[in-house]
């Protein structure tokens, strides 16, 4: 029989062994010190290391102000000089590119050029007063977005007309709305979405989705790619692990900018190569299966329930594709939460019943089967 303090032992070892699991668990981060004494830092003559000039501090342009009173020149009074109220650039930037996302386009088209060999803006008072509205907000990027999306400008038709073409051809009057073509990322996420194939957890290391095989032996005789299985495969383009030397080639073959060096306004082109990706690349095919499959089921429910002398409650189309299998009480429950009117509520009740009726009760149901408009 083993004395107390074995089992103690044994207890302990297995705490310390928990705790070491946790903490490798852990996701770490590089971060700088500042140093105690600053270094002496000495302009170069011709840039030669060996022929140290006049002596230079930690300082910004005098055009844009300067550091906050009183505070130490180090990387916390840059960040807090970066978001001051006085500072003309940082607001006017960051809004200027989410211009650019929506309308591809910024109001001032040099994105990565502020300075005096950017264009001058064309609207100098809107980009002032989404400066000012951004931070107001609290630098709150997504109220932003909202301002933006819901703005009469962006909502306006993109139709254009050959008068418009001819005086303005580039939109830079904002006379109609945006039609641009969505960036490398989004292509992919869209397609994943309307399908309902996308994966929408959010963090998490990266992941690798499918790419032709051979690839990296071939460009690099670096070990065979191997995709990930499952919800890997879905996820948001985000996290798609990205080989310095090899780029993925969905993103390569829609203009997604290399990560050689920083690119704020990505090229925008149209081939035969964007056509011939998304009618071959696995991810589009399996994600046009799955949006033909959710069309063909969508279809048959609505068909069930004009049968049934029933109809979908007219801007339930969401809800009634996440209702289709799902729990038919739980699916109520969710409805009957929000605010609608108690008619609706009946309504919504009776097409839940419907569409998640037990198919394999009907041996006579074919997904595949088609049916007249």
């Amino acid at each position: 029989m083993r004395p107390p303090i074995r089992y103690a032992w044994e207890h302990l070892r297995l705490k310390r062994l928990e705790r070491e699991k946790l903490v490798a668990s852990f996701p770490t981060v590089m971060v700088m010190g500042e140093r105690e004494e600053p270094r002496v830092t000495h302009v170069l003559k011709r840039g030669v290391y060996d022929a140290p000039g006049d002596v230079v501090e930690p300082g910004v342009p005098a055009a844009l102000g300067s550091l906050p009173a009183g505070s130490p020149k180090n990387r916390l009074a840059l960040g807090r000089w970066l978001v001051d109220r006085k500072n003309p650039l940082t607001a006017r930037v960051a809004v200027n590119r989410y211009w650019q996302m929506l309308f591809g386009t910024g109001i001032v088209s040099t994105v990565e050029d502020f300075g005096s060999q950017g264009e001058w803006p064309s609207h100098p008072d809107l980009l002032d007063w989404l400066a000012v509205e951004l931070m107001d907000s609290g630098w709150d990027v997504k109220a932003m977005m909202k301002t933006i999306v819901m703005s009469d400008t962006y909502r306006q038709t993109s139709a254009a007309t050959p008068e418009m073409l001819e005086k303005d051809s580039d939109n830079r009057l904002l006379a109609r709305g945006p039609r641009v073509r969505l960036p490398a990322e989004s292509v992919r996420d869209q397609a994943l979405a309307v399908s309902g194939l996308l994966h929408e957890e959010l963090g998490g290391p990266s992941v690798k989705p499918y790419q032709p095989a051979g690839l990296w032996t071939e460009l690099s005789n670096w070990k065979e790619y191997q995709h990930d299985e499952g919800d890997g495969l879905y996820r948001r383009s985000l996290y798609t692990f990205w080989k310095r030397t090899i780029a993925p080639p969905a993103m390569v073959a829609f203009d997604a900018a290399p990560r050689e060096t920083c690119v704020v306004r990505e090229t925008r082109t149209n081939t035969p190569l964007r056509a011939l990706d998304l009618m071959n690349d696995v991810t589009y095919v399996e994600a046009a299966r799955k949006l033909a499959e959710r069309m063909v089921h969508q279809l048959a429910a609505r068909r069930r329930l004009r049968a049934r002398g029933l109809r979908v409650p007219a801007g339930d189309g969401a809800r009634a594709r996440g209702a289709r299998g799902a729990d038919p009480a739980a699916a109520c429950a969710s409805w009957t939460a929000t605010r609608q009117s108690p008619k609706t509520r009946r309504s919504w009740s009776r097409w839940v019943r419907v569409v998640t009726t037990d198919r394999s009760r009907r041996k006579s149901w074919r997904p595949t089967r088609r049916f007249r408009a």
